[in-house]
């Protein structure tokens, strides 16, 4: 393979490898209050047993 193509691959392997560490650096969590929580929470168990039920 010719030293170009090397490069190319280098800065496209570099160029996914700091967009991935960038979103890891800036990601947040979502500021959710206790409430919000309890009703995540319900709606996933009632998922849970909807799924458990079709199968």
């Amino acid at each position: 393979m010719p030293w170009y193509a090397w490069l190319i691959l280098i800065v496209a392997l570099g160029s996914i490898i700091g967009g991935l560490m960038m979103l890891r650096d800036t990601a947040k969590k979502l500021p959710l209050t206790d409430e919000q929580l309890r009703r995540i929470h319900e709606r996933n168990a009632e998922m849970d047993i909807k799924e458990k039920q079709d199968e």
